[in-house]
């Protein structure tokens, strides 16, 4: 199927925003989609047009317009999946006071669709539409783990296993050992693997033929963080994720 050039760069251009990116000048679009500027000129005036662009009139910059926002609302809003979740992760952070994340898989990379925020920690890396490491995060590993070990190989090729913090996954070899762990104890961990001071854990949701299709994970600060705690909360965690399961067609049996 041939790709159609002007779109994919205009959607390329739409992907060089991002946290630290929030606004871009003509010249640092051009420069990074390797394009003169003419070229880009017609691309972002057509995407301000449509408002998925928007330009300040002061600076000149570009930002990404509130027409994304609306689309990724409306998508957002016809996934059944959040929207069996959203209850759950609600309960669950009531009673915790902790912040629960629900997050999918795309890709080589975990998405964040949902989150409750929780009184008892701010968790400052996450926001609904982030997008988080496998070999990082306690979701990423969850998301994984009930993959063959051919899928897993597969989905690996060419991953890049970054360096957050100190405490990260390093390569393949002990990504894989880490997995095999989750497949045994039925959830995953991050111990300050993505963000310092924050641990959290995640327990897959599965679909009815038992594949993870998103995660739940739980945080909070790894002071507070013990063999007697890590038990409770994943226990919490098995049972919320269950309940979820259920509701999406999955027949759960207890262990």
């Amino acid at each position: 199927m041939p790709i159609i050039q002007s779109v994919e760069r205009a959607l390329k251009i739409l992907d060089l925003f991002d946290e630290r990116d929030r606004e871009l000048t003509i010249t640092e679009i051009s420069k990074r989609m390797n394009l003169h500027k003419s070229t880009v000129h017609s691309l972002l005036k057509t995407l301000q047009v449509q408002r998925y662009i928007k330009q300040d009139a002061d600076t000149g910059k570009y930002s990404l317009g509130l027409k994304l926002f609306e689309r990724g609302s409306m998508a957002a809003g016809h996934l059944d999946l959040r929207n069996v979740a959203r209850k759950h992760l609600e309960k669950l952070s009531s009673t915790t006071n902790l912040t629960l994340h629900l997050v999918i898989l795309d890709g080589q990379e975990g998405v964040y669709i949902d989150k409750v925020e929780g009184s008892g920690v701010t968790v400052v890396y996450s926001r609904v539409g982030r997008r988080v490491p496998l070999h990082t995060s306690a979701v990423g590993k969850s998301l994984v783990a009930t993959k063959s070990d051919e899928e897993l190989n597969r989905l690996l090729e060419g991953y890049q296993y970054t360096r957050p913090t100190e405490k990260s996954i390093r390569s393949k070899e002990e990504f894989l050992a880490v997995i095999e762990q989750v497949r045994i104890n039925g959830y995953s961990v991050d111990n300050e693997e993505n963000e310092p001071g924050i641990f959290c854990m995640a327990v897959p949701i599965k679909d009815y033929s038992g594949k993870a299709i998103a995660a739940i994970s739980m945080s909070m600060p790894s002071s507070k963080m013990n063999e007697e705690t890590l038990q409770k909360y994943t226990e919490m965690l098995k049972e919320c994720t269950a309940k979820i399961s259920q509701e999406l067609g999955y027949e759960y049996q207890k262990v």
